[in-house]
């Protein structure tokens, strides 16, 4: 386990600095290294750390996540409303539209085979976007416009749909019920995740209050709760991504001096998650996959993109913001990672027919879009988002 763990450490930092080096975004060396170092290639890491390699990537999603929360202002999130609300649904529907109109003449898949794969690839992933918005925030782009604040809401509650989607259609495929009670589930997440995170914020904002607490302290047990919150979703119908950052939103709100601090405190440990996120990531990816794919799967997946491009572009218009403002929006919606590597083998580990092409198609998707909207994002977001003035 120990070996594993430096193995992952140093490889993620030599290939992430490779990627600099080349003027690409670390994270890409990152997935590489997972991938070289994983157990489709040289298989030098120990199965007993790849069985807990899903808890540690959502580890580090906890602490970028929390991070969100804790550098957002409600205020800045009642101002923009709409297109908030829009994103976290309206690309992903219509990516999932896509799939369920072309896929089965493209792909030769049944209508709920293609309405798998579109709910799998429905997801943006927020373990790209989310630490590229949340720099933006500590260095004041867009903030004043609410461009990070409304990208980062959309991206963590996209997934909730999606994932609520998928679920329902997988056990409809193998064999069981798809009503509109299962559907309710995705307002369920969001409202009792949204909930349970203002409660915990509630809680932890009037103890630090009261208490004198060193701000290490405090970021353990910020830790503890967002756990909690995470392992909570699988219980019950709440969505942990979701209270973690209303959590740190409420925290924000009632103790604006101690947020920022401790968002200060969460960036210095983004930077070891980082590099469990995107190397495990990359373990989970297997490449052979990547060689099944055939053209009908690259041609679906940048329709579904285009289709998402869309629905992006519906949701951000009429919001003041500019044509590159706009843009800057719609490349954010690119990235695929998490959620796809977490969910892509599912159909196949239940035997589903369709579990080869939809784990094919998670592959490709990761392989091709987070390098590619990574890249996107870092070269455009200075070119497309002004820098505010702090001072006025």
């Amino acid at each position: 386990m120990l070996l594993s763990l430096g193995l992952i450490i140093l490889a993620g930092l030599i290939f992430g600095l490779m990627a600099d080096r080349l003027r690409l975004p670390r994270m890409i060396g990152m997935l590489l290294a997972g991938i070289l170092i994983g157990p489709y290639v040289l298989n030098l890491l120990d199965p007993s750390l790849l069985a807990i390699s899903a808890d540690l990537r959502k580890i580090a999603l906890i602490i970028i996540i929390a991070k969100a929360g804790l550098s957002l202002d409600l205020k800045d999130l009642r101002r923009i409303g709409r297109p908030a609300v829009m994103l976290c649904f309206v690309p992903a529907t219509f990516e999932l539209i896509a799939f369920i109109l072309l896929a089965p003449k493209i792909m030769g898949v049944t209508l709920t085979q293609a309405a798998i794969l579109g709910a799998v690839m429905g997801a943006v992933s927020p373990a790209v976007t989310v630490p590229r918005l949340t720099k933006m925030l500590d260095e004041g782009y867009g903030v004043k416009k609410g461009i990070p604040q409304m990208l980062i809401a959309g991206a963590s509650a996209d997934d909730i749909y999606v994932i609520v989607l998928f679920t329902t259609l997988v056990g409809f495929e193998a064999g069981g019920d798809m009503n509109a009670l299962s559907l309710l589930r995705i307002p369920c997440e969001i409202i009792l995740g949204a909930l349970a995170g203002v409660l915990a914020g509630l809680i932890l904002s009037l103890l630090f209050k009261k208490f004198h607490i060193r701000d290490s302290v405090k970021i353990l047990i910020i830790m503890a709760i967002s756990m909690l919150l995470y392992w909570f979703e699988g219980i019950a119908p709440v969505s942990g991504l979701l209270a973690v950052m209303a959590m740190g939103l409420l925290i924000n709100m009632r103790l604006k001096d101690a947020a920022k601090r401790l968002s200060a405190k969460f960036s210095k440990l983004w930077i070891a998650a980082e590099i469990f996120l995107f190397v495990l990531v990359g373990v989970a990816v297997n490449i052979s996959y990547a060689g099944k794919a055939g053209i009908g799967m690259i041609i679906m997946l940048f329709i579904g993109l285009l289709f998402r491009e869309i629905g992006a572009l519906i949701s951000v218009l009429g919001t003041g913001l500019n044509a590159k403002e706009i843009f800057f929006c719609i490349i954010s919606q690119l990235p695929k990672a998490t959620v796809q590597a977490a969910i892509g083998g599912v159909p196949l580990a239940m035997g589903l027919a369709c579990g080869n092409t939809v784990l094919t198609m998670a592959v490709v998707s990761i392989l091709i879009t987070a390098p590619l909207g990574a890249v996107l994002m870092d070269t455009f977001m200075p070119k497309l988002i002004a820098k505010d003035d702090i001072t006025a």
